[in-house]
């Protein structure tokens, strides 16, 4: 049976998808089965696992089997890009071959860290056609470098398989942009920080049926929870706090992200 937080109503009752989280961190090394637990208690009962190392992928391929409504995601992050062969590939296409591991990610440019571009935008446009070439959606990772993520996702037709801008942090001009490319927007903690204005002026000017919601824990936790560790559960206060900007109820709100992330992934 699922758990229920004692102060809800049951008019309020709602699922929530966390489209973005690495509860297969070290940082859940002791306590994943309480960290879904308390997820369920606030309504957060299904969430994309998303792999990036060997590890983290045993433990994504676990969780996975364990939990109906956890869903896995693997992908050579930009900052790991100096790791990108054909083994690495070869074990992407392996996985993604497995029940209920269905998306690329994450994928994309970062350039806050040192790794050179120039071989970032190389692993990046070479994981955009393996996703073509599987038929599989996509999970941006953006960081610092719009234009180039912008040029390269739109030379790479990547809509045709769908795609997530991963914990989405642009402003309206930019989420337009990525919109008309086919994107989905994803909105995390971030959009709940005093100084992030730009971000929710881009949540209001996306399409109800291209909004999801994340966490991205261990990262980036929302109000109030805000440099704490972030965990799938606290999808809820970011939905919550998106839901009072566009005027909706959470339930309606939950309702429609859930929706929308289960279609891109082909739930």
């Amino acid at each position: 049976m699922r758990w229920k937080a004692s102060f809800l109503e049951s008019e309020d009752l709602m699922e929530i998808f966390d489209s973005h989280t690495h509860i297969n961190a070290p940082e859940f090394a002791d306590d994943i089965p309480d960290v879904i637990q308390r997820a369920s208690a606030l309504d957060v009962t299904a969430m994309l696992v998303i792999a990036y190392d060997a590890d983290s992928t045993a433990k994504m391929r676990k969780l996975v089997a364990d939990f109906p409504e956890i869903y896995g995601a693997i992908g050579c992050h930009p900052e790991d890009a100096a790791a990108y062969d054909e083994k690495l590939e070869r074990s992407f296409i392996y996985n993604l071959q497995q029940p209920k591991v269905c998306a690329l990610g994450e994928i994309g440019l970062d350039y806050h860290c040192e790794v050179s571009h120039d071989l970032q935008q190389s692993v990046f446009a070479q994981q955009l056609k393996l996703a073509q070439r599987l038929q599989v959606p996509v999970s941006i990772h953006n960081r610092d470098a719009f234009e180039d993520v912008y040029r390269i996702l739109r030379a790479g037709e990547v809509w045709k398989t769908g795609g997530i801008m991963h914990s989405f942090n642009g402003d309206a001009a930019w989420a337009q942009k990525f919109l008309a490319l086919g994107m989905s927007l994803s909105y995390s903690g971030v959009s709940t920080f005093k100084n992030a204005g730009d971000v929710r002026e881009a949540f209001l000017a996306t399409p109800l049926d291209k909004v999801l919601v994340e966490t991205d824990a261990p990262y980036l936790a929302p109000v109030p929870y805000r440099g704490k560790r972030n965990e799938p559960g606290y999808t809820r206060y970011t939905l919550e706090f998106l839901a009072q900007q566009r005027g909706l109820s959470a339930p309606e709100l939950a309702q429609k992200t859930f929706e929308n992330t289960k279609r891109i992934l082909g739930i």
